[in-house]
């Protein structure tokens, strides 16, 4: 058995370290099989001297992101166990903490994984970014964040959210009220991200002056969108007619950012994806850029990223069903 001490800078720093009832403390026990005595500024780790320097990498990681203006939570303080358990700490220095927007309410925004970083730079560098990963990434949260930002500082003069209104299970055509109110539940989640960002009042008001236009995929057809901030979410359900229809709208001094998971599209098994078809085509093209967040990137709840995990697992379990041609043709030609 081996023993070190890490030193924390201040008490403020140990206490959101250790978190609510020592909860983060008993977390680092369970990752690394060590035990953790926290007495004022000062941790003591006990355990297997693998386990020491991995839990002592953690708390490193997690003074620098708090350093760098991250809030140390229950996301954040997992996200830098994950870290040292993979041994890639000394990575988190290359997130980039600057803040992308304040919300309505102060809240700032910033990046808080090294893919999300990755992320917001790309959208930031290029013309269309294409953002791919599973539920609680922040792909649409991040992109409509840069898109207020991007109106704030007048880089744009207006923004654009349009998703595919594509049932998951359900029918357009049971829904109640006209053909707005029938879309408005899948747009709901562009809505909540704007009202976080401006306030429900300020977006009221740009909706009336048509500066902020949140729309089913199908209103595209036939625009040209100059000077817009111009977001696609859920693009896995596009099909590939839809998603060459809607990047061809793409006017002068606009950008785009296209977002969507792979592992959950709606669209008939006959359908191919837009969005496996487009990042298979434009790979490689100046001024695109194809961004992959993973299950390390989700910052809901720590359950969001099990999950995720649990069914990537299942998926790879799964037999591969192979069709015999040779006996399909011949069943086909009766012989």
């Amino acid at each position: 058995m081996a023993e070190k001490i890490f030193e924390a800078l201040t008490n403020d720093i140990a206490l959101l370290i250790s978190g609510p009832f020592n909860k983060n403390i008993y977390d680092l026990e369970k990752a690394f099989g060590v035990s953790v005595i926290c007495r004022g500024t000062e941790f003591k780790i006990s355990g297997e001297t693998e386990g020491i320097t991995k839990t002592i990498n953690a708390l490193n990681a997690m003074v620098q992101l708090h350093s760098e203006g991250t809030s140390l939570d229950d996301q954040s303080i997992h996200y830098c166990i994950n870290m040292a358990q993979t041994g890639d700490q000394d990575k988190l220095r290359n997130i980039n903490t600057d803040l992308v927007i304040l919300t309505a309410k102060g809240k700032p925004i910033r990046s808080k994984t090294l893919g999300q970083a990755e992320y917001l730079k790309a959208i930031s560098k290029n013309s269309i970014t294409f953002g791919i990963g599973p539920a609680g990434t922040g792909k649409t949260y991040l992109a409509v964040a840069m898109a207020v930002k991007a109106f704030k500082s007048g880089q744009v003069s207006r923004i654009i959210l349009t998703r595919p209104a594509v049932e998951a299970g359900e029918k357009l055509g049971f829904l109640p009220g006209d053909l707005q109110n029938k879309v408005d539940p899948y747009l709901r989640p562009l809505y909540d991200g704007l009202f976080d960002m401006i306030g429900p009042e300020t977006f009221q008001k740009l909706m009336e002056k048509g500066v902020i236009e949140v729309a089913p995929l199908a209103y595209m057809r036939g625009r040209t969108l100059d000077d817009s901030f111009i977001i696609l979410d859920e693009a896995q359900n596009t099909t590939k007619e839809q998603m060459k229809m809607f990047l061809t709208r793409m006017g002068n001094g606009s950008k785009i950012v296209v977002t969507g998971d792979v592992t959950q599209i709606d669209l008939p098994a006959d359908k191919k994806s837009g969005l496996k078809d487009a990042i298979s085509i434009l790979k490689g093209i100046e001024d695109i850029a194809i961004i992959r967040l993973s299950e390390k990137d989700v910052v809901r709840h720590k359950l969001v990223q099990d999950i995720v995990l649990a069914y990537e697992k299942a998926n790879k379990d799964k037999p591969v069903q192979r069709t015999d041609k040779k006996r399909e043709v011949k069943s086909k030609n009766g012989k």
